[in-house]
C-alpha cells in the first residue's frame, strides 16, 4: 500500500474531528476563525512561506503528502540537490537524485554562472522562467540575491521582447488565459487555477504592452513578470498571486498572420461585447476570492484604462499601475530631488511629453501633493503642470476635442506645436517623458532645458529601453554633467569629466506593498530612503539592492496611516510595524521537511 493510501483515511478522520469541533464552537457561540490563518491575517500560510515560519518543519502537501518523483516535479516543494540525506529517505528520493547534497547558496552560485554564460537577454529570460517552473524557491532566492542584475531580465526591458515572442517560448501555463470563448463560464475558469487563496491578481488585455503596442494574448508576460516582482521585492507569497490575460482579439495584423500566434485570431472586441466580458470577469473574481482581493489593471489602452478604474473603484479593490503606481514612484523621485534642486514642489514648473494614462496620472498626483502641502485648491496646483501630446501643447482652445482625462490640463495659453517650443516658452525645471516614443528628447530639447536650469531634472520614463525619450549618456553629455536623470528602464552608470553618475530608475516595483492604499504616503516613504551618498552620485532613488527593506518601510508607513484612520483590521496594533511587515514577507529559503 502506498503512503498516500495509508494517509487518506487518517486525513479524512482529521477533517471530521475539525468539523465536529467547529460545529460545537458554533453552537456555543464561539468564533470559528482558523487560528492558523497566517501571521498577518488573511489566507493561510499553506507552504510555510512567511519569514515568521522560516524555522518551522513543514509537510510537502499536494493532494496527499508529496514524495518521490512527484515531489521532484512539484515547483512549490522541489529542492533539487538541496534535499538532505534524511529527506531523501523520508520522501522516497533515493536513486532519483545524484548522491551530492548542495546548499541553496551553492545552487544559486551555479545558476548565476549558467545565466551569465548566455549572451542574449531573451535566453536568460527563458532560463529564469524554466527555473520558476521547476523550483520556485530557488527562482526567488536567485532573483532576490541578484536583484539589480536579474530585474532587467525578469521584467523590463527583456520582458518586452519576451511578449513579442511569447508564442514561440510558451511551454507551460503560468497564469490564466480568459478569452471570449469563455464568456458565461469565467467563474468555472477561475476554479481551474490550482491555488484557492488568491490575494493579488494582475490582469491585462494586451492592448498597450509597454511602448510596444497591441500584443494581444502574448501580453501574458507582463502579469507573470509583475507578480514575480510582487513576491521577490514586495514579499507577497507566490501562492497568493494570479496572473491573468483577457483575450478579446488583437488589431496587430502581424500577429494575426503569424502561424505561431497563441491567441484569438480576430480583431479586438470593443464596446458592449468588451465591457460585458470585463463585467463578468470582475464579478467572478469577487465571487471566487472575496472582496479583499486586489485586482491590478496592467497595460490597458488609455480609452479602457480610465473607464475600468472609474467603474470598479467603488465596488472592488482595484489599482492601475500605469496611472497610479507610476505616479507614486515619480512623485517619490521628485520629492527626493528637491534636496538637489532646492525649493518645494510648488516652486517648480513641470512639463510632460505624453498625455496618456501614465502622464496624466503622474500630473494629478503631483497636483494633489502640491495642494496638500500648500493648502491651495487642486485646480490651482494644476497650473504648475503642462502637458504636450502628439498635437502639441494642451491648451484651452483645444478643450472641445480633448479626451476627458486631458481636459483638466488645458490651460490658457497660445498653441505650441512642438516640444522644443514648449520648453523654450514654458521654461520648466522638470521634463518628464511618458510618450512611449524613443529619442524624442533631442539634443536641442535637452540643451534648452540646460540653458534654463542650473540642474535640469530629466525623467525619460518610457519602456522598454528602446522607447526611452533619451539615454542617460545623452542627458549627461548634452547638459555637461548638470542633469539629474532618471528613466523607466535601467541604464548603466556613466562617467563624465571624471565624475561617475548613476542613473535613477523610476521602477514601480518600489511601491508594490502600498498598492491598494496611500500612494502619496508610499511616495514620501520611498523618498525618505534616499541617503546623502546616493545624492552625491546624482541618484534620486535608493539602490534596488535594498528593495525588500524599502518595501517593509513603505508597508509600515501605509499601515500606520490605516491605523490612524481607523481602517486597520489587525488588532492590537503591532508595536513595531516595520519588523511586523518583515515577518509577514515571503522568504524563499528552503524549508526542512518532516
Amino acid at each position: 500500500m502506498s503512503p498516500s493510501q495509508i494517509l487518506r483515511p487518517v486525513n479524512l478522520f482529521k477533517r471530521m474531528l475539525k468539523m465536529q469541533s467547529s460545529l460545537k464552537r458554533m453552537k456555543d457561540g464561539e468564533s470559528v476563525i482558523d487560528p492558523t490563518s497566517t501571521v498577518g491575517g488573511g489566507v493561510g500560510d499553506v507552504y510555510g512561506e512567511d519569514r515568521a515560519t522560516e524555522d518551522h518543519l513543514v509537510t510537502p502537501w499536494t493532494v496527499s503528502v508529496a514524495s518521490g518523483y512527484t515531489l521532484l516535479r512539484d515547483p512549490h516543494h522541489n529542492k533539487g540537490l538541496g534535499f538532505t540525506e534524511r529527506e531523501r529517505d523520508s520522501h522516497y528520493l533515493r536513486g532519483l537524485l545524484p548522491p551530492a547534497v548542495s546548499t541553496q547558496e551553492l545552487q544559486v552560485k551555479k545558476l548565476m554562472q549558467s545565466i551569465r554564460s548566455y549572451e542574449v537577454s531573451l535566453h536568460k529570460y527563458v532560463a529564469m522562467m524554466e527555473l520558476k517552473e521547476r523550483n520556485e524557491r530557488l527562482f526567488y532566492k536567485l532573483l532576490i540575491d541578484n536583484v539589480e542584475e536579474l530585474l532587467p531580465i525578469v521584467y523590463t526591458p527583456t520582458v518586452g521582447e519576451a511578449c513579442q515572442k511569447y508564442g514561440c517560448i510558451f511551454k507551460r501555463p503560468q497564469g490564466l488565459f480568459i478569452s471570449l470563448k469563455e464568456k458565461g463560464k469565467i467563474l468555472e475558469v477561475l476554479k481551474n487555477w490550482p491555488e484557492r487563496s488568491i490575494q493579488v491578481i494582475v490582469v491585462t488585455d494586451g492592448e498597450r504592452i509597454l511602448g510596444l503596442g497591441d500584443l494581444g494574448c502574448q501580453g501574458m508576460g507582463i502579469p507573470v513578470g509583475k507578480l514575480a516582482l510582487y513576491t521577490a521585492l514586495g514579499g507577497v507569497r507566490p501562492s497568493a498571486c494570479l496572473p491573468i490575460t483577457i483575450d478579446v482579439g488583437t488589431n496587430n495584423q502581424k500577429l494575426l498572420d503569424d502561424e505561431f500566434y497563441i491567441g484569438l485570431r480576430q480583431k479586438r472586441a470593443t464596446g458592449k461585447e468588451y465591457y460585458d466580458l470585463l463585467e463578468e470577469f470582475m464579478s467572478a473574481v469577487k465571487q471566487k476570492y472575496g472582496e479583499k482581493v486586489l485586482v491590478q489593471f496592467e497595460d490597458f489602452a488609455n480609452h479602457n484604462a480610465f473607464e475600468l478604474l472609474a467603474k470598479y473603484k467603488t465596488t472592488h479593490l482595484v489599482f492601475n499601475d500605469d496611472i497610479q503606481g507610476t505616479a507614486s514612484v515619480v512623485l517619490a523621485g521628485l520629492v527626493a530631488s528637491l534636496k538637489l534642486l532646492g525649493g518645494s514642489l510648488a516652486d517648480h514648473t513641470f512639463l510632460f511629453f505624453g498625455a496618456g494614462e501614465a502622464g496624466t496620472g503622474i500630473a494629478e498626483l503631483i497636483a494633489l501633493e502640491i495642494s496638500t502641502k500648500t493648502n491651495v485648491p487642486v485646480e490651482e496646483a494644476r497650473k504648475k503642470i503642462w502637458l504636450v501630446d502628439s498635437k502639441g501643447l494642451i491648451v484651452s482652445s483645444r478643450k472641445e476635442s480633448l479626451q476627458h482625462f486631458k481636459k483638466p490640463w488645458a490651460h490658457e495659453h497660445e498653441p505650441l506645436s512642438t516640444l522644443l517650443d514648449a520648453v523654450k516658452v514654458i521654461k520648466p525645471s522638470v521634463l518628464i517623458g511618458t510618450s512611449g516614443v524613443g529619442q524624442t528628447f533631442t539634443q536641442d530639447v535637452v540643451e534648452a532645458m540646460a540653458a534654463i536650469n542650473e540642474r535640469p531634472l530629466i525623467m525619460a520614463l518610457s519602456n522598454p529601453t528602446s522607447q526611452a525619450e533619451c539615454t542617460a549618456e545623452q542627458a549627461y553629455t548634452w547638459t555637461e554633467g548638470r542633469a539629474i536623470f532618471s528613466s523607466g528602464s535601467p541604464f548603466d552608470p556613466y562617467e563624465y569629466n571624471g565624475k561617475s553618475f548613476i542613473p535613477g530608475q523610476a521602477n514601480n516595483a518600489y511601491i508594490f506593498p502600498g498598492l491598494g492604499f496611500g500612494l502619496v504616503i508610499s511616495a514620501e516613504a520611498l523618498a525618505s530612503q534616499v541617503m546623502q551618498e546616493h545624492y552625491d552620485k546624482g541618484m534620486i532613488y535608493p539602490p534596488l539592492t535594498n528593495i525588500r527593506k524599502i518595501s517593509a518601510h513603505i508597508a509600515a508607513n501605509v499601515a500606520a496611516k490605516a491605523y490612524e484612520l481607523g481602517l486597520a483590521t489587525r488588532l492590537p496594533r503591532p508595536a513595531d510595524l516595520v519588523k511586523y511587515a518583515e515577518s509577514c514577507m515571503y522568504t524563499p529559503n528552503y524549508r526542512s521537511y518532516r
